[in-house]
């Protein structure tokens, strides 16, 4: 069949299959660093996880001794440095089919696990070995899941990958507004920490039906049957919703433990989670989709390494904000307002940075190198993200 007798994408049921996929790809993840004042309770002692989905655990005392922010960090991005390396050799062995069939559920089994657990009392330690197992986990199965749908997308239309990475880019909003949800919602603390683990169970189980469906669908038959193109996968594979090293080097490490200066009350306990998480996510996808109007810097400006350099200004900014029981450094920026303007162009800059650079990044070499480059940005890219991870215990120690 020539490819201009290609079969329609009847209902763009194919479309919002990789739509959703893309979503479930950047679920866990993204719920796990939004509950991170639940993780922060229990780790603090506090097994009936009483009010633990909002309020911010910034003591000093056990919880902030687990160092759990930057930890989960870290672990979330060496899986995926670990699976860089691995990338040839592990797609080479095992089968397509088994490879995203069973990370999606072995990820649905471990997040299944960690709402079990909030019904289980236990010891803070031991609540936190059995976290961080879960988030390496959960994390390498998600990296070998992304290479894989990476690769089925280098034989569709390059729309499909576009509605894949918006897929991606609505996770982290719907995962704010999950938790917001969950605090509003007027039941006990337990309850509304378990609907919200549940959540993205469901997300997970939406994945598992889209992905079957696939075969059955003419469209992505005709597609799907086709080789990759691995230039075009490993451009893709860049293109995942990352974080460049400079911002996790403060979020959620730092940005997670700013409160409001106002007094306690409805505003000072959404206020993290709506200037922190939810502003960054939508902003960060706003800053993403200004590359689709214009690409400034061109690709030979030396502007561009500069305003990527001055990113660095925002780790003092944000550990200058109101973040209480510091040891060190003074407060310098206490009013709401800062820390808001601040996650603004942060979180902008974030997107449209990281989209512009692998817009930008295939005209810079020929088209025969572009399979190295893309492989070779995937692996800098892995490796300054952990390096920002590992970060993250100094300036946090710096407070």
């Amino acid at each position: 069949m020539a490819r201009g007798d290609a079969p329609q994408d009847s209902y763009h049921l194919v479309g919002i299959s990789f739509f959703i996929l893309g979503l479930g790809t950047l679920l866990p993840w993204n719920f796990f660093i939004t509950a991170i004042p639940y993780f922060q309770g229990r780790l603090a002692g506090d097994n009936s996880t009483a009010e633990t989905l909002s309020t911010n655990h910034t003591g000093t005392g056990s919880a902030d001794a687990f160092n759990f922010n930057n930890w989960m960090t870290l672990l979330s991005q060496l899986p995926l440095l670990l699976f860089t390396l691995l990338n040839s050799f592990l797609y080479q062995c095992i089968p397509e089919t088994v490879r995203i069939l069973g990370s999606l559920l072995a990820i649905l089994l471990l997040f299944a696990l960690t709402a079990a657990l909030v019904k289980v009392d236990m010891s803070p330690g031991t609540f936190f070995s059995i976290t961080m197992a879960s988030v390496w986990l959960i994390n390498s199965f998600s990296a070998v899941l992304q290479g894989s749908l990476f690769g089925q997308l280098g034989t569709m239309p390059s729309t499909y990958s576009t509605l894949f990475l918006s897929g991606q880019g609505l996770a982290g909003i719907s995962a704010a507004l999950a938790m917001l949800l969950s605090m509003a919602s007027g039941v006990d603390a337990q309850t509304s920490a378990l609907g919200y683990f549940i959540t993205p169970c469901v997300g997970i189980l939406m994945s598992i039906v889209c992905y079957l469906s696939l075969p059955h669908l003419e469209f992505a038959q005709y597609y799907l049957g086709k080789k990759p193109s691995q230039a075009r996968a490993h451009e893709l594979e860049t293109k995942t919703e990352l974080l460049p090293a400079v911002t996790l080097s403060v979020f959620p490490a730092i940005t997670a433990m700013v409160t409001s200066s106002t007094s306690p009350g409805k505003w000072s306990r959404f206020f993290n989670p709506i200037c922190c998480f939810l502003l960054f996510n939508i902003m960060d996808c706003l800053g993403r989709s200004l590359t689709s109007y214009f690409l400034w810097p061109d690709e030979d400006s030396r502007l561009l390494p500069l305003l990527v350099c001055l990113r660095f200004l925002f780790v003092p900014l944000f550990m200058l904000c109101h973040v209480p029981r510091r040891s060190r450094l003074p407060i310098l920026f206490p009013q709401d307002a800062y820390f808001i303007v601040f996650m603004l162009l942060f979180a902008v800059s974030n997107g449209y940075l990281v989209s512009l650079t692998m817009c930008l990044a295939p005209r810079q070499v020929l088209p025969h190198e572009r399979e190295v480059a893309g492989a070779l940005m995937t692996f800098f890219l892995a490796l300054g993200l952990s390096c920002g991870a590992s970060l993250s215990f100094l300036f946090k120690a710096l407070l």
